[in-house]
């Protein structure tokens, strides 16, 4: 996990709406696009359910794959949410609440074109919070054994997705397509439409399956002869007077954007379809025969991998570098003094977070009771440096940090992983919970020691002006 990105979190300007139909419920639905604040990711919003439910676009929450990425949350389901997350992360938008007022967003063109246009049309706006991605350190790797579709992951200078098809089919053969980077999203992939083959789609037909107004929205790829009958039904359903099949042995519905359109909308999948991750990823992704199934399944992998990693990761910092704030600017800062001042060194702060560092020895005075033969760093004291981290965020915020105090308001979550020993050297890491708002700072705070967690702990403080 990186601590070294410098990339902004973005949300959209400001409301968009789209309508259109749901493809296979044959819905009308209207959605719209509504900015969200930092750290609050992708959203479905059922508008039309009673207390408008919310379902996060979360890999966890995957219940079927078929015809589609479904979502479904205490009985609450969105279909089909992957063209709409592939719009938002091709776009470079972190955080959007997607309200809909049906299961199932509107598909359009079946691309992602109309959704990337409408976000082009508000716009993106900057927020303070950092981009947290994740940086693919070594090759991850989810296999299908039964399709042999396989995803990989392997490290990379920037996102970037492959996807190699091969439908075993003489009018599909083997497609690939590449995206070098994420800016090219709009240009090279965004329109590539969704596509069927014509022995899915008589099964969909007749079983009455897919229901998208005129369905002049997918490809259509002749895999077998049509009968008079079927052909009849396909004009019906497309709502053509006359259909054929092109020498290319396509359905004449649509025309092609490009020769392997196919290809690209599989990547434009696999790009929706690993929002689901809920974390951006830096690598590169190798997809040989993608489907929702084999996409779903990689992004539960990668984000429980993301999680546990997150868990566990231990900040890296140059020690050898000068600090960003040294013991005398510390003491300028903070209220505490020897023997109680337990930090030594700032070595970053901003407006959201602060790094600090302490030097444990010997000559610590708890050391001298606890435990004679056996010297621990006492837990409440480590909390205790912890706190006093914090409070060089929040008295940051202040033009005269020296008229105030720090007082601690809550404690929670607390937890105790390792012994810290003379000889160790402490990183204390605080991160904003919420936003310091009237000299309150609500903070997630862990100690490292020896490439280890050894505290974490949940606060709250507030700084208050003296009295003297």
């Amino acid at each position: 996990m990186s601590t070294k990105n410098t990339t902004k979190q973005h949300t959209i300007a400001k409301e968009v709406i789209l309508k259109g139909v749901g493809l296979h419920t044959g819905e009308n639905v209207t959605m719209k696009f509504v900015p969200a604040p930092e750290n609050h990711g992708y959203k479905f919003k059922r508008v039309d359910l009673e207390g408008a439910p919310i379902v996060e676009a979360d890999a966890k929450y995957v219940v079927n794959t078929q015809r589609g990425t479904n979502l479904e949350k205490n009985g609450v389901k969105i279909q089909t949410s992957e063209h709409v997350l592939a719009a938002l992360v091709g776009m470079g938008i972190d955080n959007v609440l997607i309200e809909l007022d049906a299961p199932e967003p509107p598909i359009m063109d079946g691309s992602s074109k109309f959704f990337v246009e409408a976000l082009e049309i508000v716009g993106s706006v900057e927020q303070q919070a950092v981009r947290d991605v994740y940086i693919v350190q070594e090759v991850i790797t989810y296999r299908d054994e039964e399709t042999g579709s396989e995803i990989t992951v392997i490290p990379a200078k920037e996102y970037q997705v492959t996807t190699m098809v091969d439908f075993g089919t003489k009018v599909l053969g083997t497609q690939n397509a590449t995206l070098e980077h994420l800016s090219d999203f709009k240009e090279e992939i965004s329109s590539a439409r969704t596509f069927s083959f014509l022995h899915e789609l008589e099964m969909l037909l007749e079983n009455g399956l897919i229901k998208g107004g005129d369905l002049n929205n997918a490809i259509v790829y002749v895999d077998k002869e049509i009968s008079a009958d079927t052909m009849k039904k396909l004009e019906k359903a497309f709502g053509k007077e006359k259909l054929s099949v092109k020498p290319n042995g396509i359905l004449d519905n649509l025309t092609l954007h490009q020769p392997n359109e196919a290809a690209r909308h599989k990547l434009l999948d696999v790009i929706g379809d690993l929002a689901l991750i809920g974390t951006p990823i830096q690598g590169k992704v190798i997809a040989n025969k993608p489907g929702h199934f084999v996409n779903t399944q990689f992004a539960k992998k990668l984000s429980k991998k993301i999680k546990v990693e997150k868990r566990n990761s231990v900040p890296k910092f140059d020690l050898s570098q000068p600090p960003l704030m040294d013991i005398h600017q510390i003491m300028a800062m903070l209220p505490h003094r020897p023997p109680f001042l337990l930090i030594d060194r700032v070595l970053e702060l901003s407006d959201s977070h602060v790094v600090g560092m302490k030097n444990v020895t010997m000559n610590e005075p708890f050391f001298v009771g606890h435990f004679p033969g056996a010297p621990v760093m006492p837990g409440v004291l480590q909390v205790e440096a912890m706190a006093q981290t914090g409070g060089i965020l929040v008295l940051s915020t202040v033009p005269d940090p020296e008229n105030y105090l720090t007082l601690f308001m809550k404690i929670d979550n607390v937890k105790f992983k390792r012994q810290v020993v003379p000889g160790d050297t402490l990183i204390f890491k605080c991160d904003l919970i919420s936003p310091i708002r009237r000299g309150i700072c609500h903070m997630q705070a862990y100690a490292y020691a020896n490439d280890k967690l050894v505290s974490e702990a949940e606060m709250m403080a507030q700084i208050v002006k003296r009295t003297e």
